[in-house]
């Protein structure tokens, strides 16, 4: 006999809204069984995000943190307290809270110049481990993790989730999948927004702590180009300068060396070139992504425009040949799932994370991926530094990897 299934929307097990309703009363609002316990280790804007959309996923929860910053442990306490009146762990030291035996997985999102330190106590734990991008400050750090990642017998995925913004997840969808554009040949990506929001100990205004800002935030940009090109990075061209953005911020006196604005060109062994526009002083949160095939163009854009009385919403365009079907479409998610930041691309890093933990087959960035989004950030900052091409192979081999090239 066919099982009669019921139309339950997601969306009502998912909203706080429903939380005061006991786990015994809950059939159209039941998430679950709860599957997994995470730790989460940081917890800044990032670490409190990744606690948001675990306990509105549902079938996992967050036992624990670990963080020395008082402050930051309070606002995870308030976050867990809006869809959970469970308690949470609050651990004295890393090594406390990788090693507890009640918890699964371990979620990283401490500042990046510390990832390799603190994933090396995390992997003793032998527990499955999200870390966040990116993956380490320099090549050096970013190979290594990427060793131990190959050896590793649990998932270590990396936090490259802007492959699951709506946008990008239908540009991969006609790209890739319908190959609606024919062979790639060209790849353009334009972020513009405000600077970076300030952190604790201010680490993300020197690029000794982030990796520089081609590095700290567009990595995520270099992990698309990657995924486009399906190829490896042969050159990288960039300018760039601190044009505006904390060009007096001094703190512990240090002052400030990060870039606000670059373009930045990728080539690539198969003939795609792609290139990047970034300007970290406009008024408003805007990306786009254009790319050319042989047959056809599809551009696709978000933002949030605070300025002004209009509303961008989610806009993608595929261009084709007159032999096949050009479109428009508005991706999105549920208001509910982008609302948690990333636009809901980290809501469905979390459900790749939970699909790999499971043993099922996953399209989450690895630690191979994580790696080569780190050396086309550090190329395009040194390309900058030096005032020329800098040539990839070149610069593995300054670090004795020639033989990645």
């Amino acid at each position: 006999m066919k099982r009669h299934k019921e139309f339950a929307n997601r969306l009502h097990a998912l909203s706080p809204r429903f939380a005061y309703i006991p786990k015994e009363d809950r059939f159209l609002m039941d998430p679950g069984p709860l599957k997994y316990r995470f730790n989460v280790i940081g917890v800044g804007v990032n670490g409190q995000e990744h606690i948001a959309v675990t306990l509105l996923e549902g079938r996992c929860t967050v036992h624990g943190v670990y963080d020395p910053n008082p402050l930051s442990v309070e606002a995870a306490r308030r976050v867990k307290a809006r869809f959970s009146d469970e308690p949470l762990v609050v651990y004295e030291s890393l090594e406390a809270a990788c090693s507890d035996p009640q918890v699964d997985a371990l979620i990283i999102c401490t500042p990046n110049h510390t990832h390799l330190e603190v994933l090396k106590v995390a992997v003793q734990s032998g527990k499955h481990i999200l870390l966040e991008k990116p993956m380490a400050t320099n090549i050096p750090d970013a190979y290594e993790i990427w060793q131990i990642a190959q050896n590793y017998p649990k998932v270590l995925q990396i936090g490259l989730q802007y492959r699951y913004k709506p946008i990008y997840v239908e540009a991969i969808h006609e790209a890739k999948v319908r190959r609606s554009l024919g062979e790639i040949k060209t790849i353009t990506i334009l972020e513009h927004r405000e600077p970076f929001l300030d952190k604790v100990g201010q680490w993300n205004k020197f690029s000794k702590y982030s990796g520089g800002t081609l590095v700290e935030k567009c990595c995520h940009y270099f992990d698309l180009f990657n995924l486009f090109a399906e190829s490896r990075p042969v050159s990288v061209y960039a300018v760039g300068s601190q044009a505006v953005n904390f060009r007096e911020f001094e703190y512990r006196g240090e002052r400030s060396d990060i870039l606000d604005n670059a373009f930045v060109i990728v080539e690539y062994e198969n003939g795609v070139r792609a290139n990047f526009n970034l300007c970290m002083f406009a008024p408003m949160v805007y990306e786009e992504i254009v790319i050319c095939g042989d047959e056809g163009r599809l551009k696709a854009s978000e933002g949030v425009n605070g300025q002004a009385y209009s509303r961008w919403a989610n806009y993608l365009e595929v261009v084709a040949l007159p032999d096949r079907t050009s479109r428009t479409m508005t991706p999105s998610y549920p208001a509910i799932i982008e609302e948690t930041g990333h636009s809901g691309a980290t809501y469905h890093e979390h459900l790749r994370f939970i699909e790999a933990m499971d043993g099922q087959p996953t399209s989450a960035a690895t630690a191979e991926e994580g790696f080569w989004s780190v050396v086309v950030g550090v190329a395009a900052e040194e390309s900058v530094r030096r005032g020329r091409k800098v040539l990839i192979q070149e610069l593995l081999a300054e670090h004795g990897l020639a033989h990645l090239a």
